[in-house]
């Protein structure tokens, strides 16, 4: 079974036609978008995150008020 899985892709490997494929502009225009938007993303969730963060130390570190 496995020579004729092997032997199936090399022969699919050699005899590969071109696809002749065309992308327009509006094509790059999405994957900008999506780049971008997955960049977004990772910032708002790094900076919810950092925010906890620095809210824990906040709280460790906080310096004790004088009473009057």
């Amino acid at each position: 079974m496995k020579k004729i899985v092997f032997i199936m892709l090399l022969i699919n490997f050699f005899f590969i036609n071109n696809a002749f494929a065309y992308l327009d502009p509006g094509t790059g225009s999405i994957i900008l978008q999506a780049i971008l938007g997955a960049i977004a993303a990772a910032a708002s969730y790094c900076a919810f995150y950092w925010n906890k963060v620095k809210n824990l130390f906040k709280k460790i570190f906080k310096k004790k008020e004088k009473t009057e």
